[in-house]
């Protein structure tokens, strides 16, 4: 299975947002959204950096409160590990287990087309896994 199909299957709409955000607002877009992360993203669709949950938790240990009326740009990693539709979902669970990430972005000329979470491979996954019990069943039987 590829990352195309989890994207056909869940949809490929992504939460964006422009660095002029503070770190408040994207909290309040992660909770409206009940999502785990934000693409920032430029004027032209490119992905621009990533922030998550865990990186407004750290920033407020690090900083305090006061951190959230910073702009994301202060706290957002800009060094955002992407992937295409054609990479297979063990190339993804595989970039996610080393990278330690639970988000990832996809990319396709350039241009963010969708984002993957670590649910959205787990699903992929047990789906698979139950077609394939089904198949085998349905050979045994015939």
């Amino acid at each position: 299975m590829y990352v195309k199909t989890i994207l056909d299957e869940k949809g490929r709409n992504v939460v964006t947002g422009g660095t002029q955000l503070t770190v408040r607002q994207a909290a309040v877009y992660l909770h409206e959204n009940h999502i785990g992360a934000i693409v920032i993203v430029d004027r032209n669709d490119r992905i621009a950096g990533i922030l998550t949950e865990r990186d407004i938790v750290a920033a407020i240990a690090r900083n305090g409160a006061e951190c959230l009326d910073k702009p994301i740009s202060s706290i957002m990693w800009g060094n955002v590990h992407r992937c295409s539709e054609t990479e297979t979902v063990e190339q993804l669970m595989e970039m996610m287990s080393t990278l330690r990430a639970r988000h990832i972005p996809v990319e396709k000329d350039g241009r963010l087309v969708g984002i993957i979470s670590i649910g959205d491979v787990v699903k992929s996954h047990i789906r698979a896994i139950k077609h394939e019990a089904e198949a085998i069943k349905a050979y045994i039987a015939s």
